[in-house]
């Protein structure tokens, strides 16, 4: 059967004046069988599949042009906003920038307070590999004493926290924070070989810091936190005290990734530094079980009541489909798996004739 000719004839004998879905399939199934003198039930895996496109296509025309307006029109917003966000960041700039200008130069401690309004007033996701490595630059250039353990692991440790502690605290965005930061730190380290092993624990000690001062405020804040912010815990409950349980393992693995990428010399202080952070890590891991715990107190029943939502929404119909299919798949594969059984038993049998 000539499958191009098929889906053509299919798509211009489809008799869309019939006022349903159920009468107009039927009408061209009953036209295939007339006009191609074929049995439905006959129809091989090609056969049915050149059927089945040829009615979607007619059926579902007008919903998937809007879908595909729809989506170019969400492209276009998602174009739009990603200028409006980059024009907001740098109107934010200039606005502190301005303000910088009517502080005295001299009066260090103004500065340093609207330095630290800045740094929680912009997005800093953006540009936290640059700030880290400009800010560790600085330290090496402004050192007198020979020591910048302090002030690197306390610039680390403020910018680890403001990059941290507005978002969601699954893996996937503080593996991400802590991955930039420490890579920034290591190019600096690198390009600076007689303060590496200086720069690098530093920067550890402060990510480290930093996260747990995220993770403290998290805990203080879920008693206050509204109901909107409260279903998002919700919906992603599970994976939140996944996360929290692991908080020092996702460090040392985030540590031991940038290591290996590194040059032989880094990874060998950071490992170092990693297997010497051990204990240093006991406070993480206090701190996020405490986050864990409270969040279960608080959030468990309302976690609970969610799931009861769910097994209402699995009385939909897409939920409905959904198991209609699956039990589907289980057929197929169970009718596959007999007949590979059957196949290689029967060519076993002929062998041993």
């Amino acid at each position: 059967m000539d499958l191009e000719k098929l889906h053509r004839d299919l798509k211009n004998s489809y008799n869309r004046t019939l006022p349903t879905v159920n009468e107009r399939v039927e009408d061209i199934v009953n036209h295939l069988v007339a006009e191609w003198s074929v049995d439905a039930n006959d129809l091989n895996l090609h056969e049915i599949k050149t059927l089945a496109t040829a009615i979607l296509d007619i059926e579902t025309k007008t919903l998937q042009d809007e879908v595909e307006t729809l989506l170019a029109q969400k492209e276009q917003i998602e174009r739009q906003l990603e200028r409006k966000s980059e024009a907001l960041q740098e109107l934010k700039y200039k606005v502190f920038n301005a303000m910088e200008m009517q502080v005295n130069p001299e009066d260090a401690l103004t500065l340093a307070k609207l330095h630290q309004v800045k740094l929680q007033s912009i997005d800093l996701f953006d540009l936290l590999g640059e700030m880290v490595e400009s800010a560790i630059i600085t330290a090496l250039e402004k050192d007198t004493d020979g020591d910048i353990k302090d002030s690197t692991e306390e610039i680390i440790k403020e910018l680890t926290y403001e990059a941290v502690k507005e978002g969601s605290l699954n893996t996937i965005r503080v593996r991400k924070i802590l991955s930039t930061i420490l890579q920034s730190a290591i190019d600096v380290a690198e390009a600076t070989p007689t303060r590496a092993e200086e720069i690098l624990r530093a920067t550890l000690h402060g990510m480290r810091s930093g996260l747990v001062r995220s993770i403290d405020r998290f805990k203080k804040r879920l008693a206050f936190m509204p109901i909107e912010a409260k279903h998002i815990l919700i919906e992603d409950y599970d994976t939140i005290i996944e996360d929290l349980n692991q908080t020092d393992i996702l460090f040392s693995q985030v540590v031991q990734t940038q290591a290996t990428q590194s040059l032989i010399t880094t990874e060998k202080i950071l490992l170092e530094i990693n297997k010497e952070m051990h204990n240093d890590l006991e406070e993480l891991v206090h701190i996020s079980k405490e986050a864990a715990e409270i969040m279960r107190e608080r959030f468990s029943s309302l976690a609970k009541s969610a799931v009861k939502k769910a097994d209402n929404a699995l009385k939909s119909q897409t939920a409905q489909e959904a198991k209609r299919m699956g039990k589907q798949a289980w057929g197929i594969a169970k009718t596959a798996l007999e007949s590979a059984i059957k196949t290689a038993k029967n060519v076993k049998e002929t062998k041993e004739k």
